[in-house]
């Protein structure tokens, strides 16, 4: 006779499983979320997109509710799951672009490219296709993100501060004339007045930021949220601690910057630089 199965009817997909033991400890505490924030000591909001998937937090939260409800490794473990489930991270871009397009203020950090909203056509069509995309799938990838840039046009577009990595303004596309015409669309949109762009130079050493491109999102409520990404994988990060750690070495970050004007006249620089004719 086969083993018995045994059927909990709990999700077996890593990001609802893990919401749903969340709420089943706290509810089977009898404690509500404003309770647990108390003796837990992160706000209750965070706990409640915890429960319904919307975030899965920091290990630290995982580590703490696990001390709370005498559960050791328990969320932990399944916090590890979720967050190295394939499906998470399409998951949480879907929702950083939601929250992008809905922000009142918007700063970034770019360590290797571009930011996708100051960048042009040719410029996304190399981006995009380096990861894969081609064809038809190519053509609606870039058309989805050179639409992205009507949300920092008009008169109600957000604040929007992009500090540029000397090394993105040093990696130019194949072509030389499409690298022309990126750099003088940064300069182009530099003069808006609600985007500040500013260059870190090499000379500013090591940094906080090292290897991450970041965004951070101002939303309507007053809170923020930030998007860091690496060449393979990204992450939205809400829990408060995790975000204010990343804008104290932002702003360290960026008073080592040159300030609009000097970056102004290093893309001036750098344009200096390229060919005139585009390379064959």
């Amino acid at each position: 006779m086969p083993p018995r199965r045994v059927i909990t009817g709990r999700s077996q997909e890593p990001r609802r499983r893990y919401a749903e033991e969340l709420r089943l400890l706290r509810t089977a505490r009898g404690e509500s979320l404003r309770e647990l924030a108390k003796v837990v000591g992160w706000d209750a909001s965070l706990f409640g997109k915890l429960e319904s998937g919307a975030t899965l937090g920091s290990p630290e939260v995982a580590e703490a509710l696990d001390q709370h409800y005498g559960t050791p490794g328990l969320l932990l473990a399944l916090w590890e799951l979720a967050v190295g489930d394939p499906t998470q991270f399409k998951e949480q871009y879907r929702r950083y672009m939601a929250l992008e397009s809905e922000a009142v203020n918007l700063w970034h950090y770019g360590v290797s490219t571009v930011h996708g909203l100051l960048q042009t056509e040719a410029y996304a069509y190399e981006v995009l296709a380096l990861g894969g995309a081609k064809g038809k799938e190519l053509d609606q990838q870039v058309e989805a993100r050179t639409g992205r840039r009507k949300v920092l046009d008009g008169e109600d577009a957000p604040p929007f501060r992009a500090l540029l990595a000397e090394a993105v303004l040093r990696t130019p596309l194949q072509d030389a004339g499409a690298w022309r015409e990126q750099l003088e669309y940064l300069l182009k949109v530099s003069e808006q007045p609600n985007i500040t762009l500013q260059v870190l130079p090499q000379s500013a050493g090591l940094h906080g930021l090292v290897s991450t491109d970041l965004m951070f999102l101002r939303l309507l409520d007053g809170v923020t949220v930030a998007y860091a990404e690496n060449a393979h994988r990204g992450e939205l990060i809400e829990e408060n601690a995790s975000v204010e750690r990343l804008q104290r070495a932002y702003d360290a970050m960026r008073d080592l910057a040159l300030n609009p004007a000097e970056s102004r006249k290093f893309i001036l620089r750098m344009l200096e630089e390229v060919p005139c004719e585009s390379s064959t």
